[in-house]
Order: structure tokens, then sequence, then C-alpha cells
């Protein structure tokens, strides 16, 4: 049989966490525990919070988008830059010019796709295809001369 946290939560029900090693309770219930669990709350948050911050500072919105992964780019290079001349920072530079040159590369190509499945899919479509056609290579007067 599983075991299960023996915290009673608001709803009456058992916490469904699995508990400690030689405890009943998980670890956010234990009481041995509160002042860790309370700390990593804490720093939980903090980090979201910092999170936002320097979200908003680079003006960044995540990985989703080309875009936004050129947005990142361009704030690494600006802050390997901003570094004292070395070959660490050469080498970095290289890297991140070289990830930019493909990031470039896939943008382009994202809005070539685009472009052409909106000119396939805009174009109207032709009452005759070419499987539909008689596409004989061979008139009449040619297959009178073959065996």
């Amino acid at each position: 049989m599983k075991r299960h946290c023996q915290q009673r939560l608001p709803d009456g029900s058992f916490c469904r966490a699995a508990p400690l090693k030689d405890s009943e309770f998980c670890l956010f219930h234990s009481p041995e525990h509160k002042a860790e669990v309370a700390e990593a709350r804490k720093l939980g948050g903090l980090r979201r919070r910092r999170e936002v911050a320097v979200a908003g500072a680079y003006d960044f919105g995540g990985l989703s988008t080309v875009g936004d992964i050129r947005r990142l780019l361009e704030v690494a290079v600006l802050d390997t830059l901003s570094l004292d001349n070395s070959i660490a920072r050469a080498r970095t530079l290289a890297y991140l010019a070289q990830t930019a040159l493909k990031a470039l590369q896939l943008g382009e190509m994202e809005e070539r796709l685009a472009a052409l499945e909106s000119a396939v899919l805009d174009r109207e479509p032709s009452p005759a295809y070419d499987f539909d056609l008689d596409l004989d290579p061979l008139d009449d007067d040619v297959k009178e001369l073959l065996p």
C-alpha cells in the first residue's frame, strides 16, 4: 500500500505527497523542516521577482520566437562586449556571432516559408490539372511510323 502525507488539507482530505523516510509528513508539512521550507519559499519568491525585473530591464519576453532569440543574443553580445578583452571574451563573441548568423538564417527562412504558404493558399485553383489532361507526346502521324 502506498503511503501518503498525514497532513489534513482545508477540505478535510489528506495531502497526497509521499512522506519523508521515517516520517508521517511530506517535506512541506514536516514540523522538523519548517525553517527550510520557509527559506525555500522566500528564495523562490525572490527569484520570481528578479526574473520579472531582469526581463523588464532587458526587454526580454522569452524564447518562443526567432525575434525573442535575437533579442537575447543582442543582450548577450552587449554584455560580453563590456567585459575586459581576453581570449574567453573573443571566443564568446565568436560563438555568439555564429549563433546570431544561424538565427538570422532561420528567421529569413521562416519569412520566406510564410510568403510561399500565403501565395499558395491565396491562389485560385485551376480548372484542369496536369493529371487530368491528355498528355500523350506522340501524335497520330508519329504512331504510324512505330512498329
